[in-house]
């Protein structure tokens, strides 16, 4: 009798702690301060920066969450260009990566490191030439933003989208002098499940007219994790064996008995094909099947030394072992002189990691109807894939757009940067563009930046990539 009232007991907390999560994430956020200071130098820059940085916080609700980001200018036109918020995948992954090594201005100087503080060097190839980027660390966890009251609900899909719908609606009440630009939601990688679901939450919300009159036109998502049990996750061995590592033989015994279902081996022989192919692709790099695979815990010790960085200039498409070029950034964000110029809360995140793993709710298993709902509203969406990302690869992108049964308004064709083929690309109606980035991995603007930058210029103008 006493066992089963412990569990009647235990039953009730899980259910109240269950009631508590689901009020706490459909009650509005009321954010009370948005705190921020303009840069002009970091350390490791020489001289003083060559456009505006902004870092802040913004505290979502009465627990005290704050969400950290940089905050840098186009450097255009500012007053006109759009307004991008960047999320960086994981979830987890901080958005100083997509600052530093995606579509930001400012790049570490891995080549001529020589240990101490990294420098950073001026990126011409970055998103901030024609547009104003918000990089947001999202969720709490995530960099530099953090929760003070460890309240152990950890964080989920929906609720993101919702911080994150708060967090913009701060940021322009406190910077109303954006309201009027063109707002786009745009990232990459496990991003994908946020992005579209936080731009069709900010279309009901200005719909509805309960939340502020955000000038939003769109979204585009990179490499994006859309629907992994129906299209990404099955699309892996697929676009391996189009590229000449899976073998005929054993990927089409491997598809008949499977049924082209990997991610879950519906029966014993299914299951022991799958491990040959994992056996087979172990040592694959397949965030960029061209690229070496790192040893990452032995990247820290090399990467501090010339003889190190000389082993790990290895690979025949980057030569840069790109895994050791990270650890420079851990090195940089830890640094106390840097964390006082970026304003960062004494005590807030004893350790910075790029990418941080912590406790999460996948609360969102599909985002491909929330597409399909922003097209119907009429908002622009591009989706791009670097096409040796094996990860999350074009076949399963291209798999749930056709899902989707859009009429094709452009047929399928190469886009060019510099008279040379640098994607392919095809349109379709409703506002919606599809585009491959020859020769990119897993974060396409991290790999090709000068070609992404152009394919973002054209396709924020208007213009057919």
């Amino acid at each position: 009798m006493a066992t089963r009232l412990t569990h009647r007991w235990l039953w009730l907390l899980w259910l109240l702690l269950l009631l508590l999560f689901q009020l706490q994430l459909h009650q509005p956020c009321l954010a009370a301060v948005i705190t921020t200071r303009a840069i002009s130098s970091l350390p490791g820059f020489s001289g003083p920066l060559p456009f505006s940085l902004e870092t802040g916080y913004v505290e979502l609700d009465d627990q005290g969450v704050r969400f950290f980001y940089y905050f840098i200018q186009s450097e255009r036109s500012p007053e006109e260009d759009p307004v991008l918020l960047w999320l960086t995948g994981g979830p987890g992954c901080s958005a100083l990566s997509g600052l530093v090594y995606e579509v930001g201005p400012l790049a570490f100087d891995f080549d001529g490191y020589q240990g101490g503080l990294p420098t950073l060097l001026y990126k011409p190839d970055s998103w901030t030439k024609v547009s104003n980027i918000i990089f947001v660390d999202s969720p709490a966890g995530t960099g530099f933003s953090y929760d003070p009251t460890n309240s152990g609900l950890p964080p989920s899909d929906t609720r993101v989208v919702h911080q994150l719908h708060t967090f913009l609606e701060t940021w322009f009440d406190e910077h109303p002098e954006y309201l009027s630009n063109p707002l786009y939601i745009t990232g990459d990688s496990y991003s994908g499940m946020i992005i579209p679901s936080l731009t069709l939450d900010i279309a009901k919300g200005i719909e509805s007219g309960d939340g502020r009159r955000l000038n939003l036109k769109g979204y585009t998502a990179g490499n994006p994790v859309t629907d992994l049990a129906r299209f990404d996750g099955n699309s892996k061995f697929p676009y391996l064996h189009r590229m000449g590592i899976i073998p005929d033989e054993l990927y089409e015994v491997a598809r008949e008995s499977c049924r082209g279902e990997y991610t879950t081996p519906s029966n014993v022989l299914c299951g022991n094909y799958i491990q040959s192919i994992h056996d087979l692709i172990k040592d694959i790099n397949g965030m960029h099947i061209l690229e070496p695979r790192c040893d990452g815990d032995l990247i820290i010790h090399k990467a501090a030394s010339e003889d190190g960085r000389k082993r790990l200039l290895q690979s025949p498409v980057s030569s840069i072992c790109r895994n050791a070029t990270y650890v420079l950034s851990e090195i940089w964000a830890n640094d106390e002189v840097v964390r006082e110029s970026l304003g960062i809360h004494k005590g807030t995140v004893p350790t910075w990691i790029r990418h941080a793993q912590f406790p999460y709710i996948y609360d969102i298993n599909s985002t491909v109807g929330y597409h399909l709902s922003l097209f119907t509203k009429g908002y622009r969406g591009m989706v791009y894939s670097g096409d040796h990302d094996s990860e999350i690869s074009l076949i399963g992108t291209q798999a749930w757009i056709r899902y989707l049964n859009l009429s094709i308004t452009d047929e399928w064709r190469p886009w060019y940067v510099g008279g040379q083929v640098a994607g392919f690309t095809r349109s379709y109606s409703n506002n919606f563009t599809y585009a491959t980035v020859k020769g990119a991995g897993h974060t396409a603007p991290e790999y090709m930046p000068r070609e992404c930058l152009a394919m973002i210029d054209r396709w924020l103008s208007g213009e057919p990539l």
